[in-house]
């Protein structure tokens, strides 16, 4: 199984009362309502199903890193591959380190989990942190010591694409509030390729661009009202950034959501687990529909509810 064992990782207990209600009124849905969701949540739909979110169950462990280097990473899958790499390769960087270069690819998670990668890629700059993201067969990164996000192309194996980010915040000036110099960092969801970071112009408030794919041209931005070293991580679901309130906290909310859409912040109270008490990456994958996090050594998925639109 791949699920942690239940005797070392006791069942989340207990919810707020409000929570238990909310999940009592979610199990009437009609079951005409429960086909529509199970159809919009198949992948390739032109749908999206796209809604707010509205819970995250209890993580799933899929492998543990078996070294130091391991503490803190970033594990992927490309929510849209293009050949030869499907939606089952799966992609792993280990962070710890100050020459951070290799990228770990496996044909499934499984292999992941097994610790044996199917290759290992080397790349020309050294990346810095768990921002990282693979779409569309790249991986998007930011270069060491840089305020940069660059594409390394996984069939040519060569950086495509470098662009930098017009006073962006670098190398610990806005990081998470864990630290790891988590300044930039790179998300995925159904509209695309975006970037989180701040600026001295913003503050240390979260800014988000979304990023032309081939070229990293900036095309929007947003300058969000929300403190980026006040958040343990964050992630985008269709068009709308949430943030987890502590990395630590084993039972922590997501707190925030900032809706590009309309330019606006609204408080939340999610309840989201940190099991191992150390979380360094979050990321969503539209075409899983789960979030991917490291915490502690341990790659998981968290399954996600959203609400219809």
């Amino acid at each position: 199984s791949r699920c942690a064992d239940p005797a070392a990782a006791p069942r989340w207990e207990p919810q707020p009362l409000s929570f238990q209600e909310l999940q009592s009124e979610r199990s009437e849905v009609p079951v005409s309502r429960l086909l529509e969701e199970t159809a919009l949540a198949r992948p390739g739909k032109e749908d999206s199903g796209c809604g707010q979110l509205v819970w995250v169950g209890e993580p799933v462990v899929f492998g543990r890193a078996d070294s130091i280097a391991g503490k803190y990473g970033v594990w992927m899958k490309d929510p849209e591959p293009v050949p030869p790499f499907t939606r089952d390769n799966t992609w792993r960087v280990d962070t710890v380190g100050t020459e951070v270069r290799q990228l770990f690819q496996y044909e499934e998670a499984e292999q992941l989990a097994r610790g044996y990668p199917a290759k290992v890629h080397i790349l020309p700059r050294p990346l810095e942190s768990t921002g990282a993201v693979i779409y569309r067969g790249g991986l998007f990164f930011q270069p060491r010591h840089s305020r940069s996000v660059a594409r390394y192309d996984l069939r040519g194996e060569t950086i495509t694409a470098e662009r930098e980010l017009p006073g962006a915040g670098y190398h610990g000036q806005y990081p998470y509030s864990w630290g790891g110099y988590t300044d930039i960092a790179l998300a995925v969801d159904e509209t695309g390729l975006w970037v989180i970071y701040s600026t001295d112009k913003a503050r240390g408030a979260i800014v988000l661009s979304k990023l032309d794919p081939e070229t990293l041209e900036i095309r929007r931005t947003w300058e969000t009202n929300i403190r980026k070293r006040a958040v343990a991580n964050s992630f985008l679901i269709c068009g709308t950034l949430y943030t987890v309130s502590s990395y630590s906290a084993p039972n922590t909310t997501i707190n925030f959501a900032y809706d590009t859409a309309t330019g606006t912040s609204r408080a939340l109270s999610i309840p989201f687990e940190n099991r191992f008490r150390y979380l360094s990456m979050l990321d969503y994958n539209p075409a899983e529909r789960q979030l991917f996090a490291w915490d502690s050594f341990n790659m998981v998925t968290y399954p996600v509810r959203l609400s219809r639109a």
